[in-house]
């Protein structure tokens, strides 16, 4: 199976996508499975889906945000949904695994430079939300019932998320003094928006969970992602497939797909090589 690009673009020795059963499909959401900020999956893609889960793949979601879409949960109906980059994994509809901050590394994270910065604190249930002053919550926070910053409980929180155009300096001095933190974004696509989660919670670590929980082989694992947040996950994977052209990744993809309105026509390609075999 070869993607739509016409080039291979990655540096990662050349294999053969999997073929047969055991396997397990693992996606990004955000620019991989749906548009960036998308709320639904497009229609061939979730006929791919669809008949890829009836020939017995497993699929699951492991997505930066902090809760898929349910319009994607329906149509997927996933095995197992990580969220906050991996802190936070379902498998069959049970808590798997989640990794909360310390309160001295939330303390550490929350002791920034970024004045002016708008920051949001997850934990499973809720939003804590510091905004500038003067800006208005956006739609999304207000559907979540966010709460301030200050009530946010030190020992429950999954995710810090920061937006202001300088977090690149901040993370790189979060990455020399708290090296064990996990930072994403601050670069290409995401200049102006940081993630940071606790230690361990990586997708690569979340891929590598589920497969285990679902009592599947590492090799026998296929990710699909389009960001940085996606390297690990990537890199870990049996076999690669970079959305997009992000340079980060290109090292780690055994094929790519130009772009993610591709996506559907590729699933559906190997949903017609599973039917033959």
């Amino acid at each position: 199976m070869t993607s739509r690009d016409s080039g291979r673009p990655t540096g990662r020795p050349s294999i053969s996508a999997p073929t047969g059963l055991p396997l397990l499909m693992a996606f990004d959401l955000d620019g991989t499975l749906i548009t960036e900020q998308g709320r639904e999956v497009d229609a061939a893609t979730a006929e791919a889906l669809a008949r890829l889960r009836g020939l017995g793949v497993r699929l699951a979601i492991i997505t930066g945000r902090d809760m898929a879409p349910d319009a994607v949960m329906d149509v997927m109906q996933p095995d197992a949904v990580a969220t906050n980059n991996g802190g936070r994994i379902v498998v069959n509809g049970e808590l798997h695994t989640e990794a909360r901050f310390t309160p001295s590394d939330l303390e550490a994270v929350l002791a920034h430079e970024l004045t002016g910065a708008r920051i949001v604190l997850f934990t499973a249930e809720r939003l804590f939300v510091d905004l500038p002053h003067g800006t208005e919550p956006e739609s999304w926070m207000i559907a979540r019932d966010y709460a301030p910053l200050r009530d946010a409980p030190a020992g429950d929180v999954l995710k810090a998320g920061f937006y202001h155009p300088g977090v690149a300096d901040f993370a790189g001095r979060l990455r020399q003094s708290h090296p064990h933190l996990v930072v994403t974004g601050a670069q290409d696509p995401y200049l102006s928006f940081l993630t940071v989660t606790p230690e361990g919670a990586h997708k690569g670590a979340a891929l590598t969970l589920i497969a285990d929980a679902l009592h599947l082989p590492h090799n026998r694992t296929v990710a699909y992602g389009d960001s940085d947040n996606d390297e690990a996950m990537l890199e870990v994977a049996g076999y690669a497939v970079q959305v997009g052209r992000l340079p980060l990744l290109t090292r780690h993809a055994h094929a790519r797909l130009e772009r993610q309105t591709d996506l559907g026509g590729y699933l559906s390609a190997w949903a017609d090589r599973l039917e033959r075999e």
